[in-house]
């Protein structure tokens, strides 16, 4: 099922997690679920009058399971540049394995026994690199390579698993599911300060925020 956050943004509920796509200068797909998420995800483009071919990039906030799981499911239909973070960039590619000495890499590397690498080409995105109308941010920390969007034309900010939402609040990725828990309060408070303001908080576990997204992430960046 997809929900019209806002004009030309949509969200895709899928098994605890949530993808978006956005009417940016072309049609952007923002993660893509869990291996087991494809007839969710195509129901979403439907709801949304979009054709999974008519998308023109795919913007990933990080490698996990459950945020690159479908890619490979709608290849051929989907022909479009990923665009992520390097080092989860890498490992997308197939060029290395997480590292099994972290938790959290552990943790990947047991979902990528599930997980099937999209034959797409993959672009490793810099920091403040522009992609249609959003601006990537480097904030690692829930992973190495992990990327906030920000599109100040549109008001929104896909933000991946840097944070989460629960009862209208933003919170920080927590410890069994991050690399590095230090780095992603360094990496909340530089996008709070870097970013330009926005409404749309579009997170990837929890209720996205509509309305006040940027205030929420100032809010979290002051009580950290």
């Amino acid at each position: 099922m997809a929900t019209e956050l806002a004009d030309g943004v949509w969200r895709f509920e899928l098994r605890g997690v949530s993808a978006y796509l956005v009417d940016d200068d072309v049609p952007t797909l923002v993660d893509a679920g869990t291996p087991w998420d494809e007839a969710s995800i195509r129901e979403g483009f439907a709801d949304a009058g979009v054709d999974v071919a008519d998308v023109g990039r795919v913007l990933l906030t990080h490698y996990d399971l459950d945020h690159v799981g479908t890619l490979a499911a709608l290849t051929p239909e989907l022909d479009a540049t990923i665009y992520t973070g390097a080092f989860d960039a890498a490992i997308l590619r197939g060029e290395r394995s997480p590292p099994w000495r972290n938790h959290k890499g552990a943790l990947q590397r047991l979902g990528g026994l599930f997980t099937t690498l999209p034959d797409l080409e993959i672009n490793a995105v810099a920091d403040g690199e522009r992609l249609g109308s959003f601006t990537a941010y480097h904030t690692p920390g829930h992973t190495p390579g992990h990327v906030a969007y920000v599109s100040e034309d549109l008001r929104v900010a896909l933000l991946g698993d840097l944070v989460s939402e629960s009862d209208g609040e933003l919170a920080p990725s927590e410890w069994l599911i991050s690399y590095d828990t230090d780095c992603v309060l360094d990496s909340i408070r530089d996008l709070a300060e870097r970013a330009p303001p926005f409404e749309v908080a579009c997170v990837g576990h929890g209720e996205p925020i509509a309305s006040g997204g940027g205030a929420a992430l100032e809010a979290l960046s002051r009580r950290i």
